[in-house]
């Protein structure tokens, strides 16, 4: 059978297991021999990252035919008004050319946000935002660059679900196992081993 599991990547943790030597790598976290990131997460960027030993399962979800939804709270410099966000809503353009429309909504400060370390750097004069965005394709720190292309860039990026599954309750660097059977195709089940087990 198959297996998938659901990881809240830290901050400053590199979606590879081999060391580069400069940063904590998923090894640090996940010793489960076998599976391998299904999509990326950038280094500076938190949140859930799904790990797999299915390559079918593995290009299902990264494929961007496929139109697998990526759901981020991403905190912004100053408050972008209702233009900003319709831009953002009807696709932006980038050097790698426009972005696929979005759905994007301002939301209040995530609660239950566990700290980042370092914190985000505060300025007194400069008030953030927090947004809520869903996008279907999966380009090269496309969220950071969509933002900064309406001219409030990202200052914190956490993704919290991707397609059906969600990062729920988990902890930075706590993972879940979900049973993935292939009767019922992305059906998240109950979790069957975590990393507190």
């Amino acid at each position: 059978m198959s297996r998938l599991l659901l990881l809240n990547k830290p901050f400053g943790v590199i979606c590879q297991f081999s060391a580069d030597g400069l940063h904590p790598t998923l090894a640090d976290w996940v010793a489960v021999p076998g599976v391998y990131p299904a999509g990326r997460l950038d280094t500076d960027s938190e949140g859930l990252l799904l790990l797999t030993d299915d390559g079918v399962l593995q290009h299902r979800i990264t494929e961007p035919k496929y139109k697998m939804v990526k759901r981020y709270r991403v905190q912004v410099e100053r408050l972008p008004d209702e233009a900003a966000l319709d831009r953002l809503r009807a696709g932006v353009m980038l050097k790698d050319g426009p972005t696929r429309p979005c759905v994007v909504r301002r939301i209040e400060e995530p609660a239950g946000l566990w700290p980042r370390d370092p914190p985000v750097r505060r300025r007194i004069a400069v008030p953030t935002c927090w947004l809520e965005l869903d996008i279907s394709e999966g380009r090269n720190r496309q969220v950071r660059r969509m933002t900064a292309a309406i001219g409030h860039p990202t200052l914190r990026l956490i993704r919290i679900a991707i397609g059906p599954w969600q990062l729920g309750g988990l902890q930075p660097g706590q993972w879940q196992e979900a049973e993935f059977d292939g009767v019922v195709p992305f059906a998240l089940r109950k979790p069957v081993r975590s990393s507190a087990d």
